[in-house]
């Protein structure tokens, strides 16, 4: 019912919310508005924050976001999207931004409002993304070019002028490329399995079959190797075999998580492990040197690095003048306001979860100390005995040091940059009064696309398998014996404009592995603070397919499995637990009170208990029949109004 006091802001929220809920088809969506982006997690869908007197193109924006958002919650199947899921990152982000568009389409297509309220959202992320002025790939991701071409055979509608650069970099050669592979896509749009099964045969005709893994090869084989028939089987059982190869998978998925993490598994399994303590990542090197050495043979695969020659590991305050960073903490601080409270209550949880750690325990009988009342009936029944005592005995508390490691990479410039920066600077004063030793560091590239690294391969004749070709940039934040007050505003370097480059995340992880190791306390916990995979394109080109990658969950297996340190990684916007075994998404600033206090705390506990690496804390939902239909049908029983 609505009120004559409501602003027109609530009563649009209220309208919005019951037609995002209807067209989920989930009455118990939470729908949330604050921050600046859309996103959807577990069963919260997070929309902007919107002003007090919204105009028609902020209406229609916001009613994009929302929409796409309860699309995806309806025509989504978060089970069959991750077992298809290929190993090579930017396969990945194909996969991801495809998929997306698949159901932004579909809605669009079925109801004529939501087609128009989702151009609107797309015209505003094309504009602020810089899409209409892009003039090379390096601007123009080959994820949104895909994306685009694949809504406009599915809607049958233009992309916006708002994209016309990357249209004008990619359309050409994708047509040429892949056109045929296109519009079979968009006739499988509504099975999503056959549509990612589609997908990869987009991906083989881009040249990108490398990014598939093995599977690649395996999906042209099966056909016709399948139980050793000489010729390939007949049109009615290739359905049979499609289905069998979907439950295959699924099996594949429930044993290790997905097939691509099936495969990464069994090469760290491969592999043996040699890492020293004493070895730090900015020692000069004349040649490569390799990090992970494979028990037999020179295997071309095992991780390595060209040259260490060009890397560095630098305190914060050196890489920019005092005045700066003063003027970046205070951006920093404009969005901490308001969370003094939450700082405050997750401190006085963490001290007691720390203190409940202190077992105590009592010597009897003692001839001094306190009075024992339990010995008391003894003096009773005979007065001649003497009083008892008690004496609490001393208990060794472990002390315990955390290090917060940020991925500084480009993907998290904007938003998630902010997001990283107030987790650290929470943590780190939370802790701070708890008498835990807190480290914040950080990693990033000094270059984009490879640096001097690089160069120096080309000057080298390009040797095959290389190893790593960027030069490594690991900041120090906060070193652990540094008070807060001393390094506040170290933390605003992360906002400053061209430090985000690309991310080497396994070497990251060794390196801050190191430095724990040399810390003298007895629990030791690293926190990574990261939205995703490695991604160095340097690297990747002059390598095997998702070498990062790989390498990234070797070391994460050796931490979990062969070390004391705990490890434990935050997720900002991307769900991270296909990597970690404990994982938390958190998607905006004001979801810390909450979530993080229930994280942390459970973190100090002697035996922290391990999550699924599959459990996101979704339902996935798998559309029934029409669903489209239901979707039209759900909304007008839901907002009282036919649907377009």
């Amino acid at each position: 019912m609505t009120s004559s006091s409501d602003t027109p802001a609530e009563t649009f929220k209220r309208a919005l919310t019951a037609a995002t809920r209807a067209m989920a088809r989930d009455r118990e969506l939470e729908v949330a508005f604050s921050g600046d982006t859309a996103t959807l997690s577990g069963d919260k869908a997070i929309l902007p924050a919107l002003s007090p007197a919204p105009g028609p193109l902020e209406a229609a924006r916001l009613r994009g976001k929302a929409d796409a958002l309860a699309l995806k919650r309806a025509l989504h199947d978060t089970d069959a999207h991750s077992a298809a899921l290929p190993p090579g990152s930017e396969a990945r982000r194909i996969f991801d931004a495809v998929e997306q568009a698949r159901c932004e389409a579909l809605g669009a297509r079925a109801m004529k409002g939501v087609g128009e309220n989702i151009t609107a959202m797309l015209e505003e992320r094309y504009s602020r993304a810089g899409f209409q002025q892009a003039e090379d790939r390096q601007n123009a991701p080959l994820s949104e070019a895909l994306a685009m071409l694949v809504r406009e055979r599915i809607t049958g509608t233009a992309t916006s002028d708002a994209a016309k650069g990357v249209m004008k970099v990619w359309r050409e050669d994708i047509e040429a490329a892949a056109g045929e592979a296109l519009d079979q896509l968009a006739e499988a749009a509504q099975d999503q399995r056959a549509f990612a099964k589609a997908l990869r045969e987009v991906i083989r005709d881009l040249d990108l079959a490398d990014e598939l893994g093995d599977e690649a090869e395996e999906d042209q084989s099966d056909e016709t190797e399948d139980s050793g028939l000489e010729n390939p089987p007949e049109e009615g059982d290739s359905d049979n075999d499609e289905g069998n190869e979907g439950e295959d998978s699924q099996e594949r998925s429930d044993a290790s998580g997905t097939a691509a993490d099936e495969e990464d598994i069994s090469f760290a399994e491969d592999s043996q492990t040699r890492i020293d303590a004493e070895d730090e990542p900015g020692e000069t090197m004349e040649a490569a040197r390799p990090n992970w050495v494979p028990p037999k043979g020179d295997d071309p695969n095992a991780y390595k690095v060209f040259t260490t020659r060009h890397d560095e590991v630098i305190a914060a305050d050196t890489l920019c003048d005092g005045e700066e960073l003063s003027r970046l903490r205070r951006t920093l601080d404009q969005h901490l306001k308001g969370l003094e409270g939450a700082v405050g209550r997750l401190a006085n949880r963490l001290q007691r979860k720390l203190m409940a750690q202190q077992s105590r325990s009592w010597a009897f009988d003692q001839e001094e100390g306190i009075l024992d009342p339990a010995r008391l009936p003894r003096v009773i029944m005979d007065p001649m005995l003497p009083l008892s005592f008690k004496q609490e005995r001393d208990t060794e508390f472990r002390d315990t040091i955390v290090t917060l490691l940020i991925d500084n990479s480009g993907s998290m410039r904007g938003r998630p940059i902010l997001v990283a920066a107030a987790c650290a600077d929470i943590l780190a004063r939370t802790l701070e009064r708890c008498g835990v030793k807190t480290e914040i560091l950080g990693f990033t590239t000094r270059a984009w696309k490879g640096g001097r690294s690089k160069e120096d391969w080309l000057a080298a004749g390009k040797p095959p398998n290389p190893g790593r070709l960027n030069d490594l940039r690991h900041i120090i934040y906060k070193g652990a014996d540094a008070p807060w007050r001393r390094t506040r505003n170290n933390l605003g370097l992360m906002l400053r404009d061209g430090l985000l480059k690309e991310n080497i995340d396994g070497e990251a992880l060794q390196w801050a592995w190191k430095r724990l190791l040399a810390r003298p306390e007895q629990r030791r916990i690293l926190m990574v603070i990261s939205d995703g995979a490695p991604v160095d394109d340097g690297t990747q080109s002059a390598n095997s397919p998702a070498y990062l990658e790989k390498h990234l969950r070797e070391m994460i297996r050796f931490i979990e499995t062969r070390s004391e340190v705990e490890l434990l990684a935050i997720g900002i916007g991307h769900d991270v637990t296909r990597y970690y075994k404990r994982a938390v998404t958190i998607v905006d600033v004001e979801q810390l009170a909450g979530a993080m206090t229930d994280q942390l705390a459970s973190l100090f506990d002697e035996k922290p208990r391990t999550r699924n690496r599959r459990d996101t804390g979704t339902t996935p939902r798998k559309p029934s029949g029409d669903g489209l239909s239901a979707l039209k049908r759900a909304v007008s029983a839901d907002t009282g109004r036919s649907v377009r």
